[in-house]
């Protein structure tokens, strides 16, 4: 018989939610077209309501282009009930610098959350110069769960 008590699943709070999304700069945006799905992991940063990052072009763009809502997923996984999860669920826009103003608030929060993560970003020493198309998710809809694995109590000695 086991004796380890049963994990707790439960779901998280909004400020549980906030700090996970704010500690992490990998997650995986989720994106359809017709009956096909794929997911692929990115850098991001993320500011309520905002998840910002960029990406080169390509096809998930061009497939992202023909249906604007994605889905956006970040764990943190200590072990096999010991997780959290926050899926967040929203428009994505390209923030492109040539047909935003500078002075638009848009363009400059993208840009100052991603400095934040990396200084260089869009400048002459940038280490990842082909990911030219800056992006924001914003967050419609936001769901975090986790799992907690259960503890033996002590046992209290034979006397």
């Amino acid at each position: 018989m086991d004796n380890r008590p049963a994990p707790v699943f439960r779901e998280l709070d909004r400020d549980e939610i906030d700090t996970l999304l704010g500690r992490n700069n990998v997650g995986r945006i989720a994106f359809t077209f017709l009956d096909c799905v794929d997911i692929e992991p990115i850098n991001y940063v993320y500011s309520w309501p905002w998840v910002c990052g960029r990406t080169s072009t390509g096809a998930k763009l061009d497939t992202i282009a023909h249906n604007r809502w994605v889905a956006f997923e970040v764990d943190e996984v200590k072990g096999l009930f010991d997780w959290q999860s926050v899926v967040v669920k929203g428009s994505f826009e390209i923030v492109d610098a040539d047909t935003w103003t500078h002075h638009d608030p848009g363009f400059i929060v993208c840009l100052d959350l991603l400095r934040s993560l990396l200084p260089e970003t869009l400048q002459s020493n940038d280490p990842v110069p082909f990911r030219q198309t800056v992006f924001r998710i914003h967050v419609d809809e936001v769901r975090g769960r986790g799992a907690k694995s259960g503890t033996i109590p002590d046992t209290v000695p034979p006397t």
